[in-house]
């Protein structure tokens, strides 16, 4: 069937004049079915260039120019420049006239895309309200299906209770027997995730185990639903106790079964800190699935299973985001094995940092508190029961306060930070929150929590490292918040946290900034703060002198071997490679974190990192649980060495 742009009537045609040695340029028709082809044919780049060479030749007919932006973002979705095809595809949705029928398969791609980029960058409220709206275009089973699986997995970390509900949705479109094995599965994998999030591990064994039955059972035929599905099982039983059955269903994964190469770990790879801003405990346990790229950098990660599900979960996801393997292992890594690879987590303890954000809400509430305005300040939310109540709380304070009071702060900011909210429209009320502070003369440390809000942009992953970064720069650099001294350093603390995985120069250059700002007093929270920071890059570099000489000027007491004299050596270790990995033939690495005491043993064990997740986690504890390492001369004979991490391979003999 030929794809027409333009009803009959709206084209006209314009003779113009060309050499006999220049071919006539295409029409505008054909020029949009060439970059159909393109695209049809994979040549993605090549299909980007034909939408954008068209694009100026409509920019006068609205409808047109829509369509072919919509397309384009598409086309820059498949090449992953997922910024450009979320802009691409607002840009046109915002044109589309919603009245027009025959526009209906392009609204749908368009919130499907514009689902799959938010998912991809762990921004999930935005990502269900997306896939909500493409199911509200949906006709077809399989297109509700496609809808409500992004709806129901993002919603699974942000809102369970909806997840549920809109999952019996789902059966009276599983009812048509035209449905195909593969969705089915996939909505069984999905159900299976929901439930082993809100605890009812029996219900998500035998959710899990119909999806494994429809992809044709445990079979030595493996694709990536496969994995998904078995895996999902595997969680289940090991939650339930059947650790030889979720053995046995993770063995029919290929995990931990590399024929040939290795699966080795990153270069870049560490946990999330337990603490902070992201509320880990040390407690929480978290399954993450994973892609490794081409060029070794994880292109996208998703939760899979949390202790204490939600927001947990995501953060968790954030973290392996930044790890990376060389160009060299990708290589000697099998492609199939880059593909939904999952780990087990839990965060690390070696580097508690205090939370900037907090201090900043604690530095608002005090300033609102002068001013009779003593309501706390609630944050990072993801309640949305609540968010009813909110919003009706909002509306009713601007009717008896009026919509710029002082008094709206306290609610701007609870709405701004509740995770359900898309990004866009909590950023919204943050930017209302910081008007209002900036016109009640609040200052710069009072307002600068409403205003990081704020300036989260509306292009997807907006909030993570270079873009992070970036959005932070100007105002670091000059204004209000560059000329005093603790709103300064709190934005080059967060500048250096940012760039720490991509640049650690500039990391230690703003870490510097800080330790050595004389507008601040020697004993200040940020420069300590600062130096700590600078302790841990450098320990990570091996220059232990320069760590110590750091961590000398803060003038606390480090318990961490590592900034105070090198790292005891090991000199014996114990365990055993686990009788029912070898039957299955697993082979696996942990990462696993503890102390050393003066006496030279080891103190708390715990992995920080599986993989594959559950195999190996109590063989890898029990390595270093009998592990001996030097002794250490300590005066007060406390801990020798705190916050080591170790990582033991375990490989099978041939």
């Amino acid at each position: 069937m030929r794809i027409l742009l333009f009803g009959a009537a709206a084209l006209v045609m314009v003779p113009m004049l060309a050499s006999a040695d220049t071919p006539p340029a295409p029409t505008i028709q054909q020029a949009f079915e060439d970059a159909t082809a393109l695209y049809a044919g994979g040549k993605f780049a090549d299909a980007v260039t034909a939408w954008e060479k068209l694009e100026p030749r409509v920019a006068n007919r609205p409808r047109n120019l829509a369509i072919v932006r919509l397309r384009k973002g598409l086309a820059l979705f498949q090449l992953d420049r997922r910024d450009e095809a979320a802009a691409s595809t607002r840009a046109a949705l915002a044109m589309l006239p919603a009245s027009d029928a025959t526009l209906r398969d392009d609204r749908l791609q368009g919130y499907i895309l514009l689902g799959r980029v938010a998912e991809t960058s762990l921004d999930y409220a935005t990502a269900a309200e997306n896939y909500r709206q493409a199911g509200s275009l949906s006709q077809t089973s399989i297109e509700h299906l496609s809808a409500l699986r992004g709806l129901v997995e993002t919603e699974t970390f942000i809102d369970s209770d909806a997840a549920v509900a809109d999952l019996a949705g789902a059966q009276q479109w599983l009812a048509d027997k035209s449905v195909d094995n593969v969705s089915r599965a996939t909505m069984r994998r999905v159900e299976s995730q929901l439930l082993l999030n809100r605890g009812d591990f029996a219900a998500a064994r035998v959710a899990a185990g119909e999806g494994v039955k429809l992809l044709g059972g445990l079979t030595s035929k493996t694709d990536l639903n496969d994995v998904a599905a078995r895996s999902n099982y595997a969680i289940a039983a090991m939650m339930l106790g059947d650790r030889d059955d979720a053995r046995r269903y993770m063995a029919y994964t290929g995990a931990g079964r590399v024929s040939t190469g290795s699966f080795d770990p990153a270069v870049q790879m560490t946990p999330p800190d337990c603490g902070g801003d992201s509320d880990l405990r040390p407690d929480d346990t978290a399954v993450v699935e994973f892609s490794i790229g081409d060029d070794g950098s994880v292109t996208y990660a998703m939760p899979v299973y949390a202790s204490r599900g939600g927001k947990v979960a995501l953060q968790f996801a954030r973290a392996v985001r930044n790890w990376s393997w060389t160009p060299e292992q990708v290589k000697a890594l099998p492609a199939f094995f880059r593909h939904r690879a999952r780990v087990e987590l839990r965060c690390s303890t070696e580097f508690p940092k205090p939370s900037l954000l907090d201090y900043l809400d604690k530095t608002l509430a005090k300033w609102l508190d002068e001013r009779g305005i003593d309501t706390p300040l609630k944050r990072d939310g993801a309640d949305a029961a609540l968010l009813a109540g909110e919003r009706k709380e909002l509306a009713d304070l601007e009717k008896t306060k009026g919509a710029d009071a002082l008094a709206l702060v306290p609610i701007l900011h609870a709405l701004s930070r509740n995770s359900v909210l898309q990004i866009e429209e909590g950023a919204g009320f943050a930017q209302r929150e910081a008007a209002i502070l900036a016109a009640n003369k609040a200052p710069p440390l009072a307002r600068l929590s409403a205003d990081l809000k704020g300036w989260q942009s509306k292009n997807s992953d907006s909030w993570g490292g270079r873009r992070s970064f970036r959005s932070l720069e100007a105002p670091a650099a000059s204004g209000p918040y560059a000329e005093d001294p603790e709103a300064r350093a709190v934005l080059r603390l967060m500048m250096s946290d940012a760039s720490r995985g991509f640049d650690k120069e500039r990391s230690l250059a703003l870490l510097d900034q800080v330790a050595n700002d004389t507008a601040l007093p020697a004993e200040d929270g940020f420069k300590v703060g600062a130096l700590i920071r600078k302790a841990s890059i450098l320990t990570q570099r091996g220059d232990l002198a320069g760590a110590k000489a750091a961590y000398a000027r803060t003038g606390t007491t480090a318990d961490q071997c590592s900034l105070i004299d090198s790292t005891p050596r090991m000199t014996g270790y114990g365990g055993t490679f686990p009788d029912e990995a070898k039957m299955w033939g697993f082979e696996g690495w942990v990462a696993v974190q503890f102390d050393v005491g003066a006496d030279g043993r080891t103190i708390n064990p715990r992995a920080v990192i599986s993989y594959p997740p559950f195999i190996f986690t109590q063989a890898g504890d029990d390595v270093f649980k009998t592990a001996r390492f030097e002794k250490a001369f300590r005066p007060d004979g406390g801990i020798g060495c705190g916050g080591v991490t170790q990582r033991v391979k375990f490989v099978m003999r041939p």
